[in-house]
């Protein structure tokens, strides 16, 4: 039996009256829609209303689009459901995560750089305010993981770093900041991500700490979230063996499944153990990681049998329906556990008050709300935490600050990121940087990709380059990005022509704005600032810190230099 008036949905008798009643009324193809949250990119109404009347959805996720767009399809979703809906994005950054024209305020690694709770607070008051106004009401953040893995490549400048007490820190405040907005946030990515350096879109990673390294690490920052009254929890495909035979010592090697199917670590972890009595919801199930541990026919019900209350996404909607009910007609899937995971979702819904706000008609605001995105107080505030962010790594060869009166002539390096929407050819940050630079008095050359040749990469000697430039700066943004094995640095394949070769004959500055291990592949730069997030306010910051306007704050969260030796000098 579920508790609803016990943490974290505190439900009045009248509420809870409203999920038993709501229960008892719904047909079962409304209780297997009940538990589907699926993505979409429907915009037209009628295909909307089409959607809703086959599929019954619990919740849907859109990617972001325009403010005044996506509030308008989040509108035609409540209107036309019976059961009002959980509206979700990833708010992992700001009200850029569901409006394409919110506020990207910065990613959580910055914010940890600042180690001002104040600026997570932020985060997550921008991340709901904004997305409040376009209707969205449930946030798959904040992220919870500890990067512990400098080769991880989708974790990184997602996680506030790898100081479980910063983390625990930070996620709290940002939980504080959606909560002031009315938006519940999915805590992700239980049990803990970042110790493998494998992506789970991928494959299913691992957490292989043991019990006790668990417990002292991801096992209290996990606590906390459980103790902060979190609605929801997002659960990886991530595999914790130690765990999984804690809870089940006769369980074999090959037999250890991902957390979305592992009944050891949803009822014995996270429910047992960790007291959390809220809404379980997968990671999405497209995902590789998810897919080849069982046939997807078993696995979709066998995620829900395990303890997950709501799917995420789906290959095929109509196949996974369809395989939720063949499961319940073959008993691998059983009604009174279907029952379970829709009461938790209802009692969710109860407590965020959307039964209320459905007939009040107040689910989605009006236009006049959308005044919020991307407001100046919030632009303030992201440059306010780029100022306090960006770490100056080192300055081995004491070049900082820099000045037009001593290297004149700049040679800017722009390494592009065309996987993660990086660089753009001749607009951005790659324009914006130059243009700032130019400002300040430097006479600035791009290293122009589109042009090179055989001469420009072999005749180019010492000599030449010295009486070229004063000055090499490389600007990076290789930002995470799922289904990729690595983010490194990728030089050009052609004897690498774009690689810092001339260290030691010309002054060389390397600028990151999103990975903030590059050290790994550029040791020999003597002058190395972290920035982690490849927004507008974050690049002027870089600006006014190089030709020493501000000093430079920022705290690093993780450690740049990767354990390498050398990479200090």
């Amino acid at each position: 039996m579920i508790d609803m008036k016990k943490k974290p949905f505190y439900l009045n008798d009248t509420q809870i009256e409203w999920v038993k009643d709501t229960l008892k009324n719904m047909s079962l193809e409304e209780k297997i829609g009940q538990i589907f949250c699926p993505i979409s990119d429907r915009t037209e109404e009628k295909s909307i209303k089409e959607f809703i009347d086959e599929f019954h959805p619990g919740g849907v996720l859109y990617r972001p689009m325009e403010s005044s767009v996506i509030q308008n399809i989040h509108r035609t979703f409540q209107e036309n459901s019976k059961i009002p809906l959980l509206i979700a994005a990833n708010l992992e950054s700001g009200g850029n995560g569901i409006a394409s024209d919110g506020t990207y305020f910065a990613r959580p690694m910055e914010v940890a750089a600042t180690d001002n709770e104040e600026n997570a607070y932020k985060l997550g008051y921008i991340a709901g305010k904004e997305a409040a106004a376009v209707g969205c009401n449930w946030s798959f953040a904040p992220i919870c993981d500890i990067d512990n893995n400098y080769l991880n490549p989708i974790m990184n400048v997602r996680t506030f770093g790898s100081d479980k007490d910063r983390v625990i820190r930070m996620v709290k405040k940002q939980l504080e900041g959606l909560n002031a907005n009315n938006v519940a946030a999915a805590a992700k990515h239980f049990p803990g991500d970042g110790v493998d350096f494998r992506d789970q879109h991928l494959l299913a990673s691992v957490n292989s700490l043991s019990v006790e390294e668990y417990d002292n690490s991801y096992g209290k920052i996990w606590q906390e979230v459980v103790n902060s009254d979190v609605l929801s929890v997002m659960v990886g495909h991530i595999l914790q063996p130690a765990y999984s035979k804690y809870f089940n010592p006769n369980l074999k090697d090959e037999d250890i499944l991902p957390a979305t199917l592992s009944k050891e670590i949803l009822q014995g972890l996270l429910r047992k153990k960790l007291g959390f009595n809220g809404v379980i919801v997968t990671d999405a199930t497209p995902m590789v990681g998810f897919n080849v541990s069982m046939p997807r026919e078993k696995a979709i019900p066998a995620c829900v049998m395990a303890g997950c209350d709501m799917i995420l996404f789906n290959k095929d909607i109509r196949e996974d329906y369809q395989f939720i009910r063949n499961a319940l007609e073959n008993g691998e899937l059983t009604e009174e556990r279907l029952e379970e995971a829709v009461t938790r979702i209802l009692a969710m819904k109860a407590s965020m008050n959307l039964p209320e706000m459905k007939k009040n008609n107040t689910l989605v605001p009006g236009a006049d709300a959308l005044k919020v995105v991307a407001s100046d107080e919030h632009k303030k505030w992201s440059r306010q935490c780029a100022d306090e962010a960006v770490t100056l790594v080192k300055d081995t060869q004491n070049i900082l600050p820099i000045s037009p009166k001593k290297y004149k002539k700049i040679r800017l390096y722009m390494l592009d990121d065309k996987v993660a929407g990086g660089f753009k050819d001749g607009d951005g940050q790659a324009a914006n940087i130059k243009n700032l630079l130019e400002k300040e008095g430097f006479s600035v050359s791009v290293y122009d990709y589109s042009k090179l040749d055989f001469q420009e990469i072999f005749e180019g000697g010492v000599k030449d380059i010295k009486e070229k430039f004063d000055l090499a700066i490389y600007v990076a943004s290789i930002d995470t990005a799922s289904n990729q094995s690595v983010r490194r640095i990728d030089w050009l394949h052609l004897m690498a022509a774009d690689a810092p070769w001339f260290v030691c004959d010309v002054p060389t500055i390397f600028v990151s704005l999103a990975n903030p291990y590059h050290l790994v592949d550029v040791p020999m730069v003597k002058t190395f600032i972290n920035a982690y997030t490849p927004n507008s306010e974050t690049v002027e910051a870089v600006v006014e810190k190089l030709v020493g306007r501000s000093e430079f704050k920022g705290k690093t969260p993780i450690d740049p230099f990767c354990g390498i030796w050398g990479a200090k000098f």
